[in-house]
């Protein structure tokens, strides 16, 4: 479990550096051409360390769904909604807000059974769970704005 949790904190801190480097690749280049360059490289480094580790064994795919073979389509629309979101919110919020969606979606697709996952009962837990990952980017985004009041005097 714990080798578990280490490999999901490595890929967060990767997901959210990719982030930032592709919003800084954006400010340079178009929304497609940084999708292009970023899948485009990505492709080229799966490619070569999977033929290293893997060897000729690294296209023997048996047995998987035909529509699963399109996730590297999605891969474009994650890349192409990241970078305009960090563009017109910021990274932190931009990536907040896509992390709490990822979640809301996969409590979802988890609790619905879809796309050949396991079907889980939704609990009340899951639903606080979310809730208050929702509370805190509202927290997060809004609260500066109560900085910049003084307080109240008592007496007035």
């Amino acid at each position: 479990m714990l080798i578990g949790i280490f490999w999901a904190l490595l890929a967060g801190a990767l997901v959210g550096l990719q982030n930032i480097f592709n919003s800084k690749v954006n400010e340079r280049a178009n929304s497609w051409e940084t999708t292009a360059l970023v899948l485009g490289l990505g492709f080229l480094a799966s490619l070569v360390i999977g033929l290293i580790v893997e060897g000729k064994n690294l296209f023997a795919v048996q047995h998987m769904e035909l529509w699963f073979w399109f996730s590297g389509i999605i891969g474009v629309g994650v890349v192409v909604c990241m970078v305009n979101g960090i563009k017109l919110l910021g990274p932190t919020y931009a990536i907040s807000i896509a992390m709490t969606s990822q979640l809301v979606f996969a409590l979802l697709w988890d609790s619905l059974g879809w796309f050949g996952l396991e079907q889980v009962p939704f609990t009340f837990k899951q639903l606080i769970g979310v809730i208050v990952i929702v509370s805190g980017i509202f927290v997060f985004k809004f609260g500066g704005l109560l900085q910049g009041r003084k307080p109240a005097v008592q007496g007035e």
